[in-house]
């Protein structure tokens, strides 16, 4: 008897903040592996804020998820039947098979990759895309120094939370910018950053000129909004800004805000670069082998936010990226 395939599939473009009236939540039959593919389970669901511009029909760097889509989405799969020369029944996958349980592939932008050496989890955090983010947006577009000052923002999510680690293992002073004192004190007591502020109850700029007194040289923004005009004041002489994201203005209904404080970067000679990490897509195993070795060496400590549940929980499990609710990476593991 074929399995079914329970999906979430696009059913509108949001207005705003994505709605449940804008998934389908659908059921297909599980297909058998052709020629040269394999078939998959998915055992953990990715979910990150870049999702949210999947579902705008507007010019980006991946075409939009198209209405009646099943929903892009990175996962690790384990493989339940192969006609694949590199995939035996049992291996386990990483690849953006989308939020489906049932997957076939022909095994194109796939990784095999061993539960053994790390959990399944950490292939989408911080050995996956969140990593690779983090590894690059600070050491190749931040140009990263030894001994300088970077302030990251979102610095307790996925990204940032790995982005200020990674600059502490630099030998560099890091303030992280996060809201709550909980997930401020796990930035400090925890990961090892310098200092944190927290948004929700503290003046951002004047926090910025007390724990940076000579400025910042490297601002890794994931947020975007009044926290990066916040940030652009308080640069330092040929600062770099790298811009990650934005999720404050993700599910703006009217205009992007963008920084009124643009003009700091021509008086302190900086510059303000964004990135995708897909371009660096041929240095991931240098990147995933440095890194995997802080981990082993505890330089590098994983934070992960596990929900535990089924393809039907990914809509509300989403949400809890823009209400701030994750620390670390958020990760929905099918049960």
């Amino acid at each position: 008897m074929t399995a079914a395939n329970r999906q979430i599939r696009l059913a509108a473009r949001p207005q705003g903040a994505v709605k449940p009236t804008d998934w389908e939540h659908a059921t297909a039959p599980a297909a058998e592996p052709g020629e040269g593919e394999f078939a998959g389970r998915t055992r953990f669901l990715s979910l990150d804020p870049a999702m949210r511009g999947w579902l705008d029909d507007r010019p980006s760097y991946l075409p939009p998820v198209g209405i009646g889509e099943v929903m892009r989405a990175g996962s690790v799969i384990e493989v339940t039947a192969s006609n694949h020369p590199k995939y035996a029944v049992g291996d386990h996958v990483v690849g953006t098979f989308g939020v489906q349980e049932h997957v076939v592939s022909d095994g194109r932008g796939t990784l095999k990759v061993d539960p053994a050496a790390a959990p399944l989890s950490t292939y989408l955090g911080a050995l996956g895309m969140p990593g690779m983010t983090a590894y690059f947006g600070l050491l190749e577009v931040g140009a990263l120094k030894d001994g300088e000052t970077v302030v990251v923002s979102g610095a307790a999510g996925a990204v940032g939370s790995i982005v200020g680690q990674i600059a502490k293992v630099k030998g560099c002073r890091v303030v992280g910018i996060a809201g709550g004192a909980e997930k401020c004190a796990l930035l400090t007591e925890e990961l090892g950053f310098d200092a944190a502020i927290d948004y929700r109850t503290e003046d951002v700029r004047k926090a910025l000129r007390e724990h940076c007194p000579d400025g910042i040289d490297v601002y890794f923004d994931n947020v975007g909004g009044p926290i990066l005009d916040a940030a652009l004041t308080r640069l330092a002489m040929h600062a770099r800004v790298v811009i990650c994201g934005a999720i404050s203005q993700y599910n703006a209904e009217s205009k992007v805000e963008g920084p009124s404080n643009y003009l700091s970067l021509l008086v302190r000679r900086a510059r303000m670069e964004g990135f995708v990490v897909f371009d660096h897509a041929a240095r991931y195993k240098e990147a995933a082998t440095e890194m995997a070795g802080w981990i082993a060496e505890g330089r590098l400590k994983v934070k992960e936010h596990i929900v535990r549940g089924t393809v039907e929980d990914f809509p509300e499990t989403l949400q809890m990226l823009f209400r701030g609710e994750n620390v670390g990476k958020l990760v929905l593991e099918l049960v």
